[in-house]
C-alpha cells in the first residue's frame, strides 16, 4: 500500500511539473526556460528534477506527448458533440481553434506552433514526437471528414487525407501570421478557406 502510494504521489508530481511546465514554455519558449524556473513555480525541490526525467530534452519529449494526449482528448470530445453532423463539429473544431489563438490568454495557446521551429533544430526526439502528435490530429480529423463524405455532408470528390492535411497545415501558419499580425484576420480567412475547400462556403 506504501508503495502505491509513493508510486501514485510521483506520478502526480510529475504531471505537476508538466502542467506548470507547458505553461511557462508556452510565454517564452523552451530554450529560454532553464529547469530552476520550472520546479520553482511548480513547488518542487530543485534536487528532484532527474528523479522524474533523465535530461532537458527527455522532459520536453513528455512534455509534447503530454500535451498531444490531453488534445486528442479535447479533439475527440468536439467532433463526438454532434453525432448528427460531421461538418459541425468539424468547423465547431476551427472555431474554437481561432477564439484560443487569437486571444491573449497564454494557456490556451498552440504548442505546436510554440515549439516547432524552435526544437525542431534542437533536438530530433522532440521532433519526431511533434511528428507524430500532428499526424495523429490530421488522421483524426480525415476520419471525421471521409465520414462527413460517406454522409454526403461534404462533396463526393473530397479526398478526406489529403484536404484535411492541407487544411491542417493552412491553420497552423495562420496562426504563426495571427502572433506575427496580432489581428485575427489571418486565421478568419483559414475559416473561410476551410469552408470553401469542404463544400460549405
Amino acid at each position: 500500500m506504501t508503495n502505491e502510494m509513493t508510486m501514485n504521489k510521483s506520478v502526480d508530481t510529475k504531471q505537476h511539473v508538466l502542467d506548470v511546465a507547458k505553461e511557462i514554455i508556452l510565454g517564452k519558449g523552451f530554450a529560454a526556460v532553464g529547469l530552476n524556473e520550472i520546479l520553482t513555480s511548480a513547488g518542487v525541490p530543485k534536487g528532484s528534477f532527474y528523479h522524474y526525467f533523465k535530461s532537458k530534452e527527455q522532459f520536453g519529449d513528455e512534455l509534447i506527448k503530454d500535451y498531444f494526449e490531453q488534445y486528442m482528448q479535447q479533439l475527440e470530445s468536439t467532433l463526438n458533440a454532434d453525432s448528427s453532423s460531421n461538418a459541425s463539429c468539424l468547423l465547431a473544431y476551427f472555431q474554437a481553434w481561432l477564439d484560443t489563438q487569437s486571444n491573449d490568454t497564454t494557456a490556451d495557446k498552440c504548442l505546436v506552433v510554440k515549439l516547432s521551429a524552435e526544437v525542431t533544430d534542437l533536438s530530433e526526439l522532440m521532433r519526431i514526437t511533434l511528428k507524430n502528435g500532428t499526424d495523429r490530429v490530421i488522421a483524426r480529423l480525415a476520419a471525421c471528414v471521409a465520414d462527413g463524405v460517406s454522409k454526403g455532408e461534404f462533396p463526393a470528390h473530397v479526398d478526406a487525407t489529403s484536404i484535411t492535411a492541407e487544411i491542417y497545415y493552412m491553420w497552423i501558419g495562420a496562426t504563426l501570421l495571427t502572433k506575427v499580425s496580432h489581428t485575427r484576420e489571418p486565421l478568419e480567412r483559414a475559416m473561410v478557406a476551410t469552408k470553401t475547400r469542404l463544400g460549405l462556403a
